[in-house]
Parts: C-alpha cells; structure tokens; sequence
C-alpha cells in the first residue's frame, strides 16, 4: 500500500473505529503525536456533525431520550453504520433497526417505530414535487376503475405499527395529546397505523383510516382502482377520495398503462 493510501486509511480508521480508544491506537502506530492529534479533531468533528445530521431527522426521539443521549446515540450509530453517501442528509435511515436492537434501549420500545415515522417524514420534505391535476378528476366519472389509477404524493408511506406512534410526535411536535394522555396509550398498548405524505412543501403525518393502509399500498404497488377498492374493502372511498385530494396526498387520476 502507498504512503498516501495508508494514510487514508489511517483517517478512515480514526473516523469510524470503535470504541474512539482502537481509533487512537491505530493513529500512535502510524502518526506523530501532531498528527493524532489531528486525526483526533477530524473524529470529533464527524462526531458533531453525525449529531447534527440525526437531530434535523430525529428530533422527537431526541427529546424522548435527552439531548446528551441523543449525542451518544448519534455517536453510536456513526460508527456502527458509517455515512456511505456525501449528503449528511440522507444518513440516519438504519437508526429505527439500530433502536430496536438496543438492549439499552429496552425500556423504550415503541422508539424505534416512532424513528420509522420521523425517517419517512425526513424523507418526505426531500421527495421528488408533484403536480395536482384536477381536470384528471373526471375520469371517475367516465371510466371504469378497473381501467385507472391514482397518482400518489410524493413521499407516501404508510407505517403499522403496535405503539400509539401518531399520538407521541403529535405530543411532542404540536402538544397535543398531552403526555399524560400518551402515557396511558402506551399502557394500554393501544397501536396506531399512520399515512405520511407531502403536503406541497410541508411533510404530513396523521392516523390512517379504515382500510387506507391495503389501499394505498394497492396504489403504491401499480393496482388499478378497481383492484384497490377489492384490495381494501373497508375503505369509504367516497368519503376518504375527496379529503386525499384537497390534502394533496393524491394528485391525479391517469389510466392504467397496459404495456
């Protein structure tokens, strides 16, 4: 290996080994104490900037938690799955398995399925724009639905889960329900399925309807509308159709491409 690529490697080692300790052990062997101590400011500004990173995705886990350990969190995780991507941003997205496998974290187990919901809303402020079209509605009224399908926002995820995940980041984000309404949810092990979408540029999150889980995933999977509504029987499609399109969570009705 040449100089240069050891050194890579040395920095490389001294970023994402752990503990920090195996870190500054393999930079003694190959660098002078400046250089450690170099070497020593690149791992903690990664550490920061890894904190940084998973607070903007994470934040109700991070007030759940605490803030200090959010930071060993974010830590944590910066070393057991280092970023593969240049964009920060788009790192965090093993942390709800990365929760679920901690047997720190046991105590908390409705952590992971509540840093599922915040990844898809992170996802969501970032997702590709889409264009509402409401002359497209009079396809509904013209054609057969075995014929067509609905356009989804972008970003559309839907998300089951046995915790009240909806009642907890509505908690923390707006204040309502209170904590001690959630507390007792949590008791009570009530589970709460929930639709995440964007809303023009804002990402939205709320309890799924009857039936709006099998239909969206029907939609998402390319099902016509027909095949979605046998797919999701309990859907009231002429009460949930108009509220999805003025909530922008669909945005056109097309035909079914049959090539």
């Amino acid at each position: 290996m040449s100089t240069l690529a050891q050194q890579q490697q040395i920095l490389l080692d001294a970023l994402f080994a752990w503990p920090a300790q195996d870190a500054m052990k393999i930079v003694a062997t190959h660098a002078l104490d400046s250089g450690a101590r170099g070497l020593k400011a690149y791992q903690t500004n990664g550490h920061m900037a890894a904190e940084r990173a998973l607070l903007a995705a994470y934040p109700v886990v991070a007030q759940i938690i605490g803030l200090k350990s959010f930071a060993d969190l974010a830590r944590a995780l910066w070393h057991a799955h280092p970023p593969l991507r240049g964009d920060l941003a788009q790192w965090g997205d093993a942390l709800p398995l990365f929760l679920r496998s901690s047997t720190q974290l046991q105590d908390e187990p409705y952590l992971a399925d509540v840093a599922r919901v915040e990844w898809a809303l992170h996802g969501a402020a970032t997702a590709v724009d889409g264009v509402a079209d409401p002359a497209s509605l009079a396809l509904l009224t013209t054609d057969d639905p075995a014929e067509l399908t609905l356009t989804l926002s972008g970003g559309c995820v839907v998300i089951q889960s046995g915790w009240p995940v909806a009642s907890i980041l509505s908690a923390h984000r707006e204040g309502t329900p209170s904590l001690t309404e959630v507390g007792g949810l949590l008791r009570e092990r009530v589970g709460q399925d929930v639709v995440v979408w964007r809303e023009g540029l804002r990402p939205r999150v709320r309890l799924a309807l009857p039936g709006e889980i099998g239909g969206l995933r029907a939609l998402a999977a390319g099902q016509s509308l027909g095949q979605t509504l046998e797919t999701a029987p309990a859907l009231d499609f002429s009460a949930w159709f108009p509220m999805a399109f003025q909530t922008a969570l669909v945005l056109a009705v097309s035909k079914v491409c049959t090539q």
